[in-house]
C-alpha cells in the first residue's frame, strides 16, 4: 500500500469503528440486552462493512503545496504521523489516571460504564427491598446519578459509557481506563488526517505534534472524558465528507452518509454536540440545492445519528436534559430554525430566478471588496475577544443547589490563590487568554492570520474544501469563547476548548504556516531554506505549548484508586446493604458501592437522626441482609458498632487555577469507615 493511501485510510478508520460500535450498541442498550456476545457478534460485520465502504475509492484527496490533489505522498510524513501517535499513546498509557471515585465527570462516566458492562440495561434499580422497603430516612441518588421515577438514572449521554464498556469487557477496569489514552491517540491521528487533506501531507506531522503536546489534549486523554470520542467522530467525519466531495456515484453517496452519521453521533456522546453539527445540515442543503446526491446522503446520516442521540437522551437521560433545560431549549429552537431556514434556502436556490440572482450576487461579492472586509473583520473579532476583559466581568448568580456548590468551590480556590473572593465570577471574559495559555501567542497569531486568509478565499469562491470545516470551527469557537459554560478552574475548563476550539485554531495555524512557506518559496528561496524555516517556525510555536504542558507531561495524578476500591469491596463482602450517613462519602461512593461492589447502597437524608439509622439497620437485618453503616471518619460510624477502616487512599490530584495557566498538583486523601450494627440470621 502506498503512503498516501495508508494515510487517507488510517486517519478515518477510528471514526468509522466508533460509529459502527455506537450504531450496534445503542439499539441493544435500548432493548435492555447490551451484553458482550450479541454486541461483539453484531459489531464485527457492521464494522467490516463500514470500513469497506468508508475506505474504498480514490486516494488523491490530499493537498499538494499549490492546492492540487496529489497521489505521490512521500513516506516520511506518514511514518512521522504514526510515530507521533504511537509515542503519544505510550506516554498516556504510562501516565493514565484512575479516576473511579466520583468527584467529577470522568469517574461518573466510568461508573455509568461499569453498570452497563455488568448489567447491560437501564435504569439502575433502587433495590429498596434490600433495606426492608422504602423509608423516609433514605435517599438513593448521588452526583451524576438521579433518583427518578423509582429508579436511578445516570446523568450523561450514553455514547462514552458504551465505548468504555467494550474496554471493560476486554480488559476489566484497567481496560476501561485505558480506553482514554487509546481514544486520545485516535484524536491525534484523525487531526493529522484532516491537516493532510486540507493543508498537505507534509504538514500533517506538524499538526499532530502541535495538538498532541497541548495540555488540554494530554489532560483529557488521561481520564475518561466525553470529549475524546466526540473529537474522533468530528475530525473523522470532516475527513470523510472531504473525501466524498472528490468521489463520484455510489461511492460518494455512501461516504457522505458515513460522514453525516459520524458527525450526527456526536450528539449521542455530548448533547451540546448538536450545536457543533448544525453547519453540517446547511452544508448538506447546499449540495441538495446544487443537485448533488451527497447532500441527501450526508443530511440523512446526520439526522439518523443526531436523532439517535436525542432519542437516547430523552428516554434514558431525561433528568439530565431537564436540568439542562435553560440552555437546551434555546439550542433545540435554534436547531429547528436552522432546519427550516435550510429547507427555505434549498427551495429558493432550486427556483431558477432566485438561484440565478443569488449566483450573480455571489459573483459580484467575489469581485468586490467584501472578501477583504471579511478578512479584516476576522482580525477585529479576535482583537475584540482580547480586549473583552477590559470592558466586561462575567458573573452568574446561583439558581440551583449545584450552582451554590460551584460558588463555594470557586471561593475556595480564590482564597487559596489569594484572589478577590467572589464565587459568582465565571472568568468567561478571559477565554481567549485561556486559549493563548495552551497553544501560545505565536500559534494564536498564526491562527488569526489563517482564519482571515480563509475568510477572504471563501468569499471569493475559492477553496470549497474548507467551507464546512471553516464554518464549524468559527461557529463553535465563537460560541465557546463567548460562553464556555463550565466551572472556570483549570485544567478542568480546558476540556471545553479541546472539543473543537483548539484543534480548529491549530488547523488554521498550520494552514497559515503553509501559506507563509509557499509565499517565501515564490520569492525565489530554495527548498532547503523554506523547509528549514518551516521546521524552525513549528519548533518556535511548540516552545510556549511545551512551557505550559511540560510539567503536566510527566506528572501522574489520581493513582491507586482501583486497588483501593477493590479492597473496600472485598471488605464489604456479600449480602450487605450499605447505608452512608455522611454527605461527602455518599457523593463519592454510593454508585461505586452499587456498581463495582455489587452491593445495594443508600444514603440518609439530611433530617435523619441516629435513631432513624438504627431503625433502617433493623429493617435490613429483618430482610435477611447484613446492615453496614459507612462514613468518612471513625467517630461518624462509632455509634452503630465497632469502626473499621475499609479504604485509605493518599494520592495527588490536578491543581486548580483561575487566573493563570495550570501547574502543580494538590494532595488528595480519602478514607472510608464502616460499622456493622449486627448480623442477620444466616449471615456470614
Amino acid at each position: 500500500m502506498d503512503a498516501g493511501r495508508l494515510l487517507v485510510r488510517v486517519t478515518v478508520a477510528p471514526a468509522l469503528l466508533i460509529a459502527a460500535w455506537l450504531s450496534v450498541s445503542l439499539p441493544l442498550l435500548m432493548a435492555g440486552v447490551f451484553r458482550p456476545v450479541p454486541a461483539i457478534a453484531l459489531f464485527v460485520p457492521v464494522a467490516a462493512v463500514a470500513l469497506r465502504l468508508g475506505l474504498r475509492g480514490r486516494t488523491d484527496v490530499l493537498r499538494g503545496r499549490t492546492g492540487e490533489a496529489r497521489r505521490d505522498v512521500p513516506r516520511w510524513p506518514v511514518l512521522a504521523v504514526l510515530g507521533i501517535t504511537v509515542a503519544f499513546l505510550v506516554l498516556q498509557v504510562v501516565m493514565c489516571s484512575e479516576q473511579i471515585i466520583v468527584r467529577r465527570d470522568p469517574a461518573s462516566y466510568v461508573q455509568y460504564a461499569v453498570w452497563l458492562k455488568n448489567d447491560g440495561s437501564l435504569p439502575i434499580p433502587l433495590m429498596e427491598q434490600a433495606f426492608g422497603g422504602p423509608d423516609r430516612a433514605l435517599n438513593f441518588e448521588s452526583p451524576a446519578f438521579y433518583q427518578h421515577d423509582g429508579a436511578i438514572v445516570p446523568q450523561f449521554m450514553a455514547g462514552l459509557p458504551l465505548v468504555l464498556a467494550l474496554g471493560g469487557w476486554l480488559g476489566g477496569m484497567h481496560g476501561m481506563l485505558l480506553m482514554a489514552p487509546l481514544l486520545g491517540a485516535c484524536c491525534v491521528l484523525a487531526f493529522a488526517g484532516l491537516v493532510a487533506r486540507l493543508v498537505g501531507p507534509r504538514w500533517a506531522p506538524a499538526g499532530a505534534l502541535l495538538l498532541a503536546l497541548t495540555l488540554p489534549m494530554l489532560y483529557v486523554s488521561r481520564s475518561t472524558f466525553s470529549e475524546l470520542p466526540a473529537i474522533v467522530l468530528l475530525l473523522g467525519g470532516l475527513s470523510l465528507m472531504h473525501d466524498a466531495r472528490r468521489e463520484d456515484g455510489r461511492v460518494a453517496d455512501l461516504k457522505a452518509f458515513l460522514a453525516g452519521l459520524s458527525l450526527g453521533l456526536i450528539v449521542l456522546v455530548r448533547i451540546d454536540g448538536l450545536r457543533d453539527v448544525l453547519p453540517v445540515f446547511v452544508f448538506a442543503g447546499l449540495y441538495v440545492a446544487h443537485r448533488r446526491g451527497i447532500g441527501y446522503w450526508a443530511g440523512g446520516g446526520l439526522l439518523l445519528g443526531a436523532g439517535a442521540g436525542l432519542v437516547q437522551g430523552f428516554t434514558m437521560s431525561r433528568p439530565y436534559l431537564t436540568y439542562l433545560g435553560p440552555s437546551l431549549r434555546p439550542l433545540l429552537a435554534i436547531a429547528t430554525a436552522v432546519v427550516l431556514a435550510t429547507a427555505i434556502m434549498v427551495a429558493l436556490l432550486n427556483w431558477d430566478r432566485t438561484g440565478l440572482a443569488l449566483r450573480r450576487a455571489g459573483a459580484a461579492v467575489a469581485r468586490g471588496r467584501l472578501p477583504g472586509a471579511a478578512a479584516v473583520l476576522t482580525v477585529l473579532v479576535m482583537l475584540g475577544f482580547a480586549l473583552r476583559p477590559l470592558v466586561q466581568t462575567v458573573r452568574r448568580e446561583p439558581s440551583t443547589r449545584d450552582d451554590e456548590l460551584n460558588v463555594q468551590f470557586i471561593e475556595t480556590v480564590q482564597k487559596i490563590q489569594h484572589l478577590p473572593v467572589d464565587g459568582t465570577r465565571q472568568y468567561s471574559e478571559n477565554t481567549l487568554y485561556w486559549v493563548s495559555w495552551y497553544i501560545g501567542i505565536p500559534a494564536l497569531l498564526f491562527a488569526t492570520l489563517g482564519a482571515a486568509l480563509l475568510a477572504r478565499r471563501l468569499m471569493r469562491g475559492h477553496a470549497p474544501e474548507w467551507l464546512l470545516p471553516y464554518a464549524m470551527i468559527v461557529w463553535t469557537t465563537a460560541q465557546v469563547l463567548i460562553r464556555p459554560g463550565i466551572t472556570p478552574d483549570h485544567p478542568w475548563a480546558s476540556r471545553r476548548l479541546i472539543g473543537l476550539v483548539i484543534p480548529g485554531l491549530l488547523l488554521f495555524t498550520v494552514f497559515a504556516a503553509a501559506w507563509t512557506a509557499n509565499r517565501v518559496r515564490r520569492l525565489g528561496y530554495g527548498r532547503r531554506v523554506v523547509w528549514t524555516g518551516a521546521v524552525l517556525g513549528v519548533a518556535g510555536m511548540l516552545v510556549p505549548i511545551v512551557l505550559t504542558s511540560g510539567g503536566y507531561l510527566v506528572t501522574r495524578t489520581e493513582q491507586h484508586e482501583v486497588a483501593a476500591v477493590d479492597g473496600m469491596c472485598d471488605a464489604l463482602g456479600p449480602r450487605g446493604s450499605v447505608v452512608v450517613v455522611e454527605r461527602s462519602t455518599a457523593d463519592r461512593f454510593l454508585q461505586v458501592v452499587r456498581g463495582m461492589c455489587g452491593v445495594p447502597a443508600a444514603r440518609t437524608t439530611g433530617r435523619a437522626a441516629p435513631a432513624d439509622v438504627r431503625r433502617v439497620a433493623a429493617a435490613v437485618a429483618a430482610a435477611g441482609r447484613r446492615p453496614v453503616i459507612m462514613a468518612a471518619k471513625a467517630d461518624q460510624v462509632a455509634p452503630y458498632g465497632t469502626p473499621k477502616r475499609v479504604l485509605y487512599l493518599k494520592t495527588r490530584q490536578d491543581g486548580r487555577t483561575l487566573a493563570h495557566p495550570p501547574g502543580g498538583t494538590w494532595g488528595l486523601a480519602v478514607e472510608v469507615w464502616i460499622a456493622e450494627p449486627g448480623r442477620p440470621q444466616g449471615g456470614r
